[in-house]
């Protein structure tokens, strides 16, 4: 009854994330929703708009359309829509801080070649003016969802529409993931 009354004030299928987690608690548990939520809302030297384009780089790095759809979308609410799409094509030209740029060159290598991480590229990030909390930060947003995208993927999540996207995440910006 709750995702249709949800559904409904959106004017839009609630997106399968946010199903899973309201009529599947056991599955996805409080647990994952508190780690999501200290992540993406929490206190931190970086932005919301960043996180979430943090979120979906990482979906995009794990081929999870969903995610990246979704976190696209909510960024875009605190940043210029072609900043993010420019990051989400290759954040080594997209015309963004260099702080965020060495953070996603650190990210990339955790989520895609975690044994190829290494003391010399955190240094690099710290050199780029990366605050130690905020490179911790970084690392929690790309653990959770490392995670969180394999079970959208594994799942069959479906792709909503943009507008869809759009309705959805300024549900996600008032209601957090707890």
């Amino acid at each position: 009854m709750l995702i249709r009354v949800i559904s409904l004030a959106l004017g839009a299928r609630l997106p399968d994330a946010a199903r899973v987690a309201f009529y599947h608690k056991g599955f996805v548990g409080t647990a994952l929703g508190a780690w999501t939520q200290a992540a993406m809302r929490g206190p931190s030297g970086w932005s919301v708009a960043e996180r979430e384009l943090m979120a979906a780089v990482v979906a995009k790095w794990n081929s999870c359309p969903f995610c990246v759809g979704a976190h696209r979308a909510i960024a875009v609410h605190g940043m210029d829509k072609t900043i993010a799409d420019a990051t989400l094509a290759d954040y080594r030209t997209a015309p963004i801080p260099e702080p965020l740029r060495a953070t996603l060159a650190v990210l990339e290598t955790m989520t895609l070649r975690p044994d190829e991480l290494t003391g010399d590229q955190v240094r690099a990030a710290l050199a780029a003016g990366v605050t130690r909390r905020q490179l911790e930060d970084a690392v929690a947003v790309a653990a959770v969802f490392d995670t969180i995208t394999r079970y959208a993927n594994a799942l069959g999540f479906a792709i909503p529409t943009d507008a869809e996207f759009a309705k959805a995440a300024g549900m996600m910006l008032k209601r957090g993931y707890a």
